[in-house]
């Protein structure tokens, strides 16, 4: 097996006097999974009322027993004064109402269960900052999901998954949060017009949904529940805000003057999985009155965001039904006359994010752009999009932006080399960085170098790729060929906790990723590219890119090399094994899709394959066949590891198991990792350190000079 890269070592041959012993000790060491796992984390940011300060939260995990705990540091924005805040034991989300005031969540005491609302002043000197005036603000019988405040801390938004029926959040006190007769035995029984009956990794409880209830902030605690869906009725809103599975306080949204909110809401019933319709709505709080705003748009409609003068509505929306990856548009509705346009309408790009600047100027807006993600400015007025160069010509990937005033924005930046930090930009201008976190620790490391690459692709259309290596390094590279998922997705210049290729470059291999077609950040046409299309194009770029690799990098040995990939990159790998099976000398397949009639059967989204392949197995039932990779499994014959998770409801494991069955039975030489507790990702860190303990053995097995 081959030893760990060391890549100042191989630069005797031309840096003879860095060969010293002396020297050597501080011969930087190569990047290792353990590094990847218990790198220190940037969390969420909040920025006081004044934008003077924010604070921040750094998740660090235990080198030994890789437990994680996350602290929290409060900076001046204006002389760079840092220290820590310390929260009460258990505490997160802290948020400033105004200048002094915070509010976050913690365990309750008295007369509460789980996690319940605090508040407290910031008190801040140069050398410590501390809480005063800490109260409990909630005193439920049930724990807190998340929370957002009205803009004048009068009233407070709280959610959790809660029985329709329940008219608060609180539900015959219930600590679950359900409320009726529950069944004799432990089975659930599902209806066939309720939609999900299981989601991502969940199972869905009957009749229990994601659900927002706004209370008034009183002296004595939380009154005057209200339900932002409505009562149940006939006709009544019933579904899921935040939306499942991935939804949080981005789903929801209080009008400047607190008398109503705005929210994304998933409508149950029997075409939920087939359909990608959410709708934005908004309940008047003094009236007690639900409206839909974009009944008219059955495609997707999310992050609602209002500008800070109350005037204006934005969100982002897409155009076609049915389809989770078209682009997304920025939508402004005047909230004076009702009038609603596409702002973004001739900009091919699809934005992520959206914030206004304080003064309604402007919106600031995140979207991918060949391998970035910059940060782009647009006038609510024109529609007019501008390209900020907040780091020029070393963006990477941005987000979490936050504008402070009229011309400074606060954001976070990670690339390839390195995880998140916290920036801040003056006027538009270059930024500065703030944080630390991660920075020393990176630099102790030996380093790598990326090198983006184009080359002329299916149809004679350009793509492009990325080659990660050793910086310094002499000798030949074994290659590792890194296939996306989504498959609308894409490798950029950004930071990864799983597929990440700094650890795997780190090992002493060259990996490269190919934005073949159907990834994003190249306008629509190339992302709808893909469409019923699965092994025809993507992998003619696959092959065309790493040729393109191999002739720009004459340090990567093309004749050792694997490929790797999850979720449609894993696919890939199943159907590399069958239609380019003579190409690598292992794979690395993990969530891959085996078997389309299998998988679409059951699978929770079923909107995903309907669209990609125009139709249901049933109606297209021949593309399926077409790209199918159990149908080549004769021709399979490069040793393959395999992993999956038990609870990975979008590929259940089965598909794993399967083609781990089909490569026992042609006895190509195989593994498999079955994790009991993980689902589509790997996320926990001992798990993460086995998966990657896994890879750089099957790896090293067959890409080592000696191999047979």
């Amino acid at each position: 097996m081959r030893k760990p890269f060391k890549p100042l070592a191989l630069f005797a041959a031309s840096t003879a006097l860095l060969t010293t012993p002396a020297l050597a000790q501080d011969t930087p060491e190569p990047m290792t999974a353990r590094d990847l796992v218990t790198m220190p984390r940037l969390g969420s940011q909040s920025v006081s009322g004044d934008g003077s300060r924010v604070i921040y939260s750094v998740t660090t995990t235990d080198e030994a027993s890789l437990e994680r705990s996350t602290t929290y540091r409060i900076r001046s924005l204006a002389d760079g004064n840092e220290v820590d805040l310390t929260l009460p034991e258990g505490a997160s989300s802290p948020v400033f109402l105004d200048d002094e005031r915070i509010y976050f969540l913690a365990p309750g005491g008295r007369n509460s269960q789980g996690i319940q609302l605090f508040t407290a002043i910031v008190m801040q000197r140069t050398d410590r900052a501390w809480l005063a005036q800490v109260r409990q603000v909630s005193r439920l019988n049930r724990s807190i999901e998340g929370f957002k405040l009205s803009p004048d801390g009068g009233k407070v938004a709280i959610y959790g998954e809660t029985a329709r029926s329940c008219t608060e959040y609180v539900c015959g006190g219930d600590a679950s949060g359900t409320s009726g007769e529950q069944p004799v035995g432990s089975g659930r029984l599902y209806q066939g017009d309720e939609g999900f009956v299981r989601h991502w990794d969940t199972w869905r409880t009957p009749d229990s949904y994601n659900r927002v209830f706004v209370y008034d902030i009183t002296d004595q605690g939380l009154a005057d529940p209200q339900s932002i869906d409505g009562p149940l009725k006939d006709g009544a809103l019933i579904g899921d805000t935040p939306t499942k599975p991935f939804g949080g306080p981005e789903d929801f949204a209080f009008a400047p003057d607190g008398k109503s909110i705005w929210f994304v809401a998933r409508e149950a019933g029997a075409q939920e999985p087939m359909s990608t319709d959410l709708d934005i709505y908004n309940y008047d709080l003094e009236v007690r009155n639900l409206s839909e705003i974009t009944a008219d748009n059955e495609a997707v409609n999310t992050a609602p965001t209002p500008s800070p003068d109350g005037r204006w509505l934005a969100y982002l929306a897409m155009e076609r039904p049915g389809y989770e990856s078209d682009r997304q548009r920025i939508m402004l509705r005047d909230l004076e006359s009702g009038e609603t346009r596409s702002l973004t309408e001739d900009f091919d790009r699809s934005f992520g994010s959206l914030a206004w600047t304080p003064d309604s100027r402007w919106i600031i807006a995140t979207a991918q752009d060949v391998l970035d993600t910059p940060a782009f400015r647009i006038d609510p007025r024109t529609g007019k999009v501008t390209k900020l160069d907040l780091l020029p010509g070393n963006e990477a990937h941005i987000g979490n932006v936050t504008p402070i005033g009229s011309q400074r924005l606060l954001f976070t930046r990670d690339s390839i080399a390195a995880p998140a930090e916290l920036y801040l930009s003056d006027r538009w201008k270059t930024a500065t960085r703030l944080t630390e976190v991660a920075t020393d620790r990176v630099a102790a490391l030996a380093p790598v170098e990326t090198q983006r690459f184009s080359f002329e692709g299916a149809g004679g259309d350009t793509v492009w790729g990325q080659i990660t290596k050793p910086s310094g390094a002499a000798g030949d590279l074994p290659a590792i060929l890194y296939v996306h998922g989504g498959p609308q997705g894409s490798f950029n210049d950004g930071w990864s906790s799983r597929w990440n290729p700094r650890v795997l470059a780190s090992q002493g291999y060259a990996v490269i990723s190919v934005d073949f077609h159907g990834s994003t950040g190249y306008g629509q046409d190339f992302t709808d590219s893909i469409n019923r299309d699965w092994g025809g194009k993507p992998l003619e770029d696959l092959q065309k890119g790493l040729a393109a690799a191999l002739a720009r990098d004459s340090q990567i040995d093309g004749d050792r090399a694997c490929a790797m990939g999850a979720s449609y990159g894993g696919y890939m790998m199943n159907w590399i094994a069958g239609n380019w099976a003579d190409r690598f000398d292992c794979l690395v397949q993990h969530d891959g899709l085996f078997d389309m009639r299998s998988f679409y059967y059951t699978t929770e989204e079923l909107w995903f394959p309907r669209w990609d392949f125009g139709g249901s197995y049933a109606e297209q039932s021949a593309l399926y066949e077409r790209w199918n990779p159990v149908n080549y499994v004769e021709n399979w014959q490069t040793p393959m590891l395999v992993v999956t998770g038990e609870k990975d409801f979008r590929v259940p494991y089965t598909q794993g198991i399967a083609s781990f069955t089909a490569l026992q039975e042609r006895g190509i030489p195989s593994q498999l990792l079955v994790f009991p507790d993980e689902n589509h990702w790997v996320l926990s860190p001992d798990n993460s350190l086995q998966w990657h303990e896994t890879v750089f053995a099957w790896l090293d097995r067959w890409l080592d000079e000696d191999a047979d």
